[in-house]
């Protein structure tokens, strides 16, 4: 039996008993960083440190509140919060008293946060402020088994019998510790495999969220199996900023508990730019779309410093490209990152001018970024690659406990998205579908057992929706979602992602792209525009003043599109190519329901929303 099985097969149950070892082997380490603004609102935040048994104070005092309250094993206990370092103690606390997360995204409006509570059937709502409060008092009256609500952040909040602060639960969980002190060993020893950890609602693209069922093992095999990869390490230091509602900021917290590492915790997407020199990161995770808009930045700056600049950001870029090609193909045919010695030589030119300015803002420390919940252009991943910040991209889903394949370290290929974690099965079917199986399988969809029964086998295969190919040595691509692929009328198949993702790499001035060609006789595309990179562009071509839609209205704006459209054409097959385009006049965005929080595109809100803009590219043409 290797090491890692090992490990994996002597898991304990759950996560709140590995909390509860961590604590008792590193209580002095460090275990959290987080920022406290300053008091007048002005100057950098000052970063404080919890160490793994401060941590822990907290951790037992949040359990024993809610114990005291009522709340027993497996019932729910939701969490609306931004990221930030409650969310995580007041989780490790819903566990440690055995019971479970129903998890609620901050921008969720009142309705949907109504449904979610309701069908989870949540006794107690931990919200981060007086906004979140309001939701549910607005809908109180249809929320009959929520008995208590508490909120971290009590500024505006009118406290009573049904709410709380969580300074408040955490004084009356510590005195409650004083009278029963086993209290939280007696209830995490009392969890089983089985028992319900985690309840997250998937935000669908068509109709009500279903709530996935995800047990204490799943996360307790998440925390083995990831740190048995030999990603992460005692030493590491983790920027986490994803929304820890979504199951890809959920499953960090597990393997950091494991290995035992510090995290710097901080949801304030503004802020990254700001944090990363200030916490310097060894490891972080994201979504490509902040790669993206990274990207896009750096490009528009060079462009922003005169045409010799951008000329040489050009080159730096490609050098980076065929750096990071060539060195992993050698990698793969010899184990060795070689590169012939005019390459090499240009590399190390690019890296002086280029690449070590954005190792800087990363922080300087930066050994990889995983990358997940979306598929990365392989170009833009390329870049980062050459330009030292190696992505590991990897792919899971909620009903997969998120981390299902890692590219493994030094051995990564951009592309892909790595090798099934052990433990965990694959297949292919006969249509190309992924199906996995294994210990990070959700149990199921929260009383919806035909939903269960569409995609989880009685054998326990799971069916992702997802179309993908197995390499020889088990690396996997995903090529699109079963259902996101479009036949054109003349019977060509086009995986939407794959072109969209080129014309990422293409366009530095592009936010989100939806391609559109499912029964229609060619390809045409949606596409709204960054902001700040457009209105930077504005400035320089006498558009200056003027609001974003006036902009992307603009005949020149167009015109600069279209050429970065044609450049992406050149590339593509023929049936593949983009022969018409609209540019939004606005970017899409998660208030408006046509991006989820996690940033993915929701393709049937975006077209329905501009279907007179899809309908006019194709007036006036005959469909087959």
């Amino acid at each position: 039996m290797s090491d890692a099985q090992t490990l994996i097969e002597n898991r304990p149950p759950s996560v709140a008993a590995l909390f509860l070892e961590r604590v008792a082997a590193t209580p002095d380490a460090e275990a959290y960083r987080y920022p406290v603004p300053p008091a007048s609102g002005e100057g950098p935040d000052d970063w404080k440190s919890l160490s793994w048994a401060q941590a822990a104070q907290r951790v037992y005092a949040i359990a024993a509140g809610l114990i005291e309250l009522g709340v027993r094993p497996e019932e729910r206990v939701a969490l609306a919060s931004s990221t930030r370092v409650e969310w995580l103690l007041a989780d490790l606390g819903i566990m440690c008293a055995g019971a479970a997360t129903t998890t609620v995204y901050p921008q969720t409006n009142a309705d949907e946060s109504a449904f979610i509570l309701s069908d989870s059937e949540s006794k107690v709502l931990i919200a981060e402020n007086a906004e979140q409060l309001a939701k549910a008092v607005a809908k109180r009256s249809e929320l009959p088994d929520l008995h208590h609500v508490v909120v971290i952040d009590p500024a505006g909040v009118e406290t009573g019998d049904w709410v709380l602060t969580l300074a408040e639960l955490e004084s009356r969980g510590a005195a409650y510790l004083e009278k029963h002190p086993e209290l939280i060993k007696e209830r995490v020893g009392a969890i089983t495999r089985e028992q319900l950890a985690t309840l997250i609602y998937t935000s669908g693209t068509t109709g009500r969220p279903k709530g996935v069922r995800l047990p204490h093992d799943n996360w307790s095999y998440m925390a083995k199996a990831i740190a048995s990869t030999g990603l992460i390490g005692a030493d590491d230091v983790q920027y986490l900023w994803l929304p820890l509602a979504h199951v890809f900021g959920k499953v960090l917290t597990s393997g950091q508990i494991e290995v035992g590492h510090v995290t710097a915790v901080d949801g304030r997407v503004d802020k990254i730019i700001e944090n990363l020199p200030v916490v310097r990161p060894t490891y972080m995770a994201a979504v490509p779309r902040i790669f993206e808009k990274v990207y896009n930045g750096v490009a528009a700056k060079a462009r922003a410093g005169g045409g010799a600049k951008y000329k040489i950001f050009q080159w730096a870029a490609e050098v980076a490209r065929e750096y990071a090609k060539v060195t992993q193909d050698n990698f793969k045919r010899t184990g060795t990152h070689a590169a012939p010695f005019a390459l090499a030589a240009r590399h190390k030119v690019a890296d002086t001018l280029v690449y070590a300015k954005i190792r800087d803002a990363f922080g300087g420390r930066l050994r990889a970024c995983v990358s997940g919940s979306a598929a990365l252009a392989p170009e833009i991943g390329y870049f980062f690659a050459g330009a030292g910040i190696h992505i590991l991209e990897g792919y899971g889903l909620t009903e997969s406990s998120a981390a299902s394949f890692v590219n493994p370290g030094e051995a990564y290929r951009t592309g892909t998205v790595g090798k099934p974690l052990p433990g965990t099965e694959v297949r292919i079917a006969a249509d190309g579908e992924i199906l996995l199986r294994g210990p990070g399988i959700m149990q199921g969809y929260h009383r919806l057992p035909d939903k269960t029964a569409e995609v989880l086998e009685s054998d326990g295969w799971f069916h992702t929706g997802d179309i993908g190919e197995l390499s020889p040595d088990g690396y996997l691509r995903i090529t699109d979602r079963k259902k996101d692929l479009i036949k054109t009328s003349g019977g060509k198949y086009i995986a939407p992602a794959e072109v969209e993702g080129q014309f990422k790499a293409v366009c530095p001035y592009v936010s989100n792209i939806l391609v559109h060609g499912a029964d229609r006789n060619y390809c045409t595309a949606l596409i709204a525009l960054d902001e700040p990179a457009i209105l930077d562009w504005a400035k320089e071509n006498g558009l200056d003043g003027r609001s974003y839609a006036d902009v992307v209205a603009a005949p020149q704006t167009v015109e600069m599109v279209d050429g970065y459209v044609k450049q992406l054409n050149e590339g593509l097959q023929r049936w593949q190519t983009i022969k018409k385009f609209r540019l939004l006049p606005r970017d899409l965005d998660v208030e408006h329901g046509e991006i989820t929080p996690s940033l993915k595109l929701k393709r049937p809100v975006v077209e329905r929303e501009y279907k007179h803009l899809i309908d006019e590219m194709y007036a006036g043409t005959r469909e087959a």
